[in-house]
C-alpha cells in the first residue's frame, strides 16, 4: 500500500513540475520599470561591457534618453495603424518602417562618434548576439524564417 503511494506522489509530482512554464528572468521588474529606469540599467550594462568613461557616459545617457522616447512615440504611431488593413495603413506602415530604419542608421552613427573603433566593434558584435538570442527565443534562427518565407510563396 505503501508502495503504491509513494509511486502515485512520484507521479503527480512528476507531472507538476514536467508543466512548469519556464518565465523569462526579471520579466516582471521589466515591466514595472519605467522608462527612465530600464535606460539606466541599459547605461549600467553599456558602461561595465565597454568600460565607457564619465564624458562617453553622459553622451551615451542623452543619446538613450532620446532615443528612448523616439521609440515610444514611433510605438504610439505603430499601434496605431496596426489594426488597419486598408493600403492607405500599409503606406503607412511601410513609411513608417523606413523612419524607423533611418533613426537606427542615425543612432549607429551617433554611438559611432561616441565611442572608440574597439568599443563600436564589441557594441556592434553585442547587439548582434542579443538579436540572435531574441529570434532564438522567437523561434526564427537565421534562415529559418526565410525558408518558411519562401516555402509559402
Amino acid at each position: 500500500m505503501k508502495k503504491v503511494i509513494m509511486a502515485a506522489l512520484l507521479v503527480v509530482s512528476l507531472s507538476c513540475v514536467a508543466q512548469q512554464k519556464k518565465e523569462r528572468p526579471n520579466r516582471n521588474e521589466m515591466e514595472k520599470m519605467t522608462p527612465e529606469q530600464r535606460q539606466e540599467k541599459h547605461l549600467n550594462k553599456l558602461t561595465k561591457d565597454l568600460n565607457l568613461d564619465s564624458k562617453q557616459k553622459e553622451e551615451v545617457k542623452k543619446l538613450l534618453a532620446e532615443q528612448g522616447t523616439k521609440a515610444a512615440d514611433f510605438k504610439a504611431k505603430r499601434d496605431a495603424i496596426k489594426d488597419d488593413q486598408t493600403p492607405e495603413s500599409a503606406k503607412e506602415r511601410k513609411e513608417l518602417a523606413k523612419k524607423m530604419k533611418a533613426e537606427k542608421e542615425a543612432m549607429d552613427a551617433k554611438m559611432k562618434s561616441i565611442l572608440t573603433p574597439e568599443q563600436f566593434t564589441k557594441w556592434e558584435k553585442d547587439r548582434e548576439t542579443q538579436k540572435e538570442k531574441m529570434l532564438e527565443k522567437r523561434g526564427e534562427i537565421k534562415g529559418e524564417r526565410r525558408m518558411q518565407n519562401a516555402d509559402e510563396n
